[in-house]
């Protein structure tokens, strides 16, 4: 992991002391709400329905064992003894009270952590897959890059008041589990015809009110000029991005609204003038970068293991839970186990100050101390010798974090939603753990297969449900919560957006619907067909015929 230097301490330390004083004088009357909100919203902090919400930045998910006793620390003593982790691979306390948020940074920067850039119209954490480094047949690892983006884009000075919100996505495995096609920039480390190693460029993408897929902007950008390019895109949107209209401000709709080729030439013209210029990338700087994520000590271990074996021959609770949250590791001997945070009856994404402790316990045992947040709002430990998987999983069912759901049904993703949100329209948790009790049986959910459903509150599209295979849209009808359900959403390489089943649903009706969006898939696909196979295959008409045919 990247370690913080002299310079990145005392450049944290002086913006908490500056923003404890820009607190006390707003608390003290000195500053009205219009002057402190884009003070506080600098460094994370939100006000939501309820209570103040302080979003906590994990640089491309990365996550030491030590962060994560911090946080639970946090969650004990500031909040309300939980914390949520969000599709951004970021944390967030919905109950910080205000006085104190100068104190939760503090003890955030003993542990070279912040919260700065997780909000306001700047550049927010860059995001990646959470197996950077330790998939097989990976491309590149992609955590130096996105901490080469993170150094470069932090306290920005060109780029700290942009027309609206900026992400971007680094992809460097075989499987996009980024979202990449759905950011404003998303990258794909590549190898050219040569094996230069470089990156596809999109521009453009985004949920929200105008859900847009990416498109390409170059096809191999080598990887000496990513800082440059970045730079031309940046400033094209800057210079250009509308700022009259808020739903009109993402670089999506200028992309959208000059078209691809028209603002290629844009970047292309602005990229002319600083191609060769000083943040033009050395093989010194990368190789400084590629330091701080060098393989830890694995040992020489065989690919097999007798107790295991036996394990997965007489355990069903083993069996199941392997074979959905256990990954090949590019290491023999080793594996990758994914701690899924969807427990039945538990909000996606949120672990108490208990079990981020005992997690963090895991990591120091079982994974070098490090671990990895996802963007479906779960836990990896990366690096878990095989021989351990049977203790590891024991562990895991005391603290009931077993769930052995990871990528079917009950894996869902949904945003906090109007029990803590202002923007939502409607609850997002309430309808997830409906359906989860209604599926909540592993061989039902091996029987449906790999499927993601995503549920967001509002239009921000915080769960993303627009690119679930089953989305779920939370809406107001004259002052009541319906949703409103899309099939046929992608994120993955071959990301698409869902379309509109048809009118929305009462809350209570929700569960029952999407059994019978399921029913028509189950009856209706091939051998070893997914969900989104299926769908793809057929269209929405036959799942639009008997939902509302037999939903009442």
């Amino acid at each position: 992991m990247y370690r913080y230097d002299n310079y990145d301490q005392q450049m944290l330390q002086d913006r908490i002391a500056q923003f404890r004083d820009q607190t006390r004088r707003f608390l003290d009357g000195e500053l009205e709400s219009s002057q402190y909100q884009p003070l506080r919203l600098q460094n994370g902090l939100y006000i939501q329905r309820l209570a103040p919400m302080l979003r906590v930045a994990i640089p491309y998910g990365c996550l030491s064992s030590r962060q994560l006793r911090k946080l639970a620390h946090i969650a004990r003593f500031y909040d309300k003894g939980y914390g949520h982790f969000s599709t951004r691979q970021n944390i967030q306390f919905n109950w910080p009270k205000l006085p104190e948020v100068p104190d939760i940074l503090a003890e955030l920067a003993e542990v070279e952590m912040h919260a700065i850039q997780t909000s306001g119209n700047c550049i927010r954490n860059t995001t990646t897959d959470q197996f950077a480094g330790v998939a097989p047949r990976e491309i590149e690892d992609s955590r130096p890059w996105c901490e080469i983006i993170r150094q470069w884009s932090t306290f920005h000075p060109e780029f700290a008041h942009l027309p609206r919100k900026f992400k971007i996505a680094v992809c460097g495995t075989e499987q996009d589990q980024a979202a990449t096609q759905v950011h404003d920039i998303g990258l794909y480390l590549t190898r050219n015809f040569t094996g230069d190693l470089g990156f596809q460029v999109l521009v453009g993408g985004g949920l929200g009110r105008t859900p847009v897929i990416g498109q390409v902007i170059r096809e191999f950008l080598p990887w000496q000029h990513l800082l440059t390019y970045l730079d031309a895109i940046l400033r094209v949107y800057n210079r250009e991005g509308r700022r009259d209209n808020k739903y009109k401000a993402r670089i999506k709709i200028l992309v959208k609204e000059l078209g691809i080729d028209a603002f290629r030439d844009r970047v292309e013209a602005a990229w002319d003038q600083g191609r060769d210029g000083p943040a033009t990338l050395t093989e010194d700087e990368v190789r400084r970068c590629k330091r701080f994520f060098t393989d830890p000590p694995y040992e020489s271990l065989p690919d097999h293991n007798a107790a295991v074996a036996a394990a997965l021959a007489t355990d069903v609770r083993f069996t199941n839970w392997h074979d959905r949250n256990v990954r090949q590791h590019k290491r023999p001997g080793y594996r990758i186990v994914t701690l899924c945070l969807k427990a039945t009856g538990s909000a996606p994404g949120d672990l108490s100050a208990e079990q981020m402790d005992f997690v963090a316990e895991l990591a120091d045992r079982y994974s070098f101390s490090e671990l990895r947040v996802t963007h479906e709002q779960n836990l990896v430990l990366t690096d878990v010798r095989l021989q351990d998987l049977p203790a590891l999983h024991a562990a895991l069912l005391r603290e009931q974090l077993a769930t052995p759901y990871t990528g079917l049904l009950n894996d869902m993703i949904a945003c906090p939603g109007g029990d803590f949100c202002s923007l939502a329209n409607a609850k997002s948790i309430p309808i997830a753990e409906a359906i989860q009790r209604r599926f909540d049986d592993v061989e039902l959910q091996k029987r449906i297969g790999e499927i993601t459903l995503n549920i967001s509150g509002c239009m921000n599209a915080c769960g993303h449900h627009h690119v679930g295979n089953i989305g779920i849209l939370g809406v107001d009808k004259k002052g009541e919560e319906f949703y409103q359900v899309t099939l046929g959403g992608s994120s993955d390489r071959k990301a698409a957006l869902g379309k509109v089943l048809g009118p929305s649903f009462a809350q209570k009706d929700m569960p029952e619907v999407v059994d019978k969006i399921l029913q028509v898939y189950l009856a209706r696909r091939t051998a070893d067909e997914r969900f989104i196979d299926t769908y793809q295959r057929i269209g929405i008409e036959p799942f639009q015929e008997h939902v509302y045919a037999t939903t009442h």
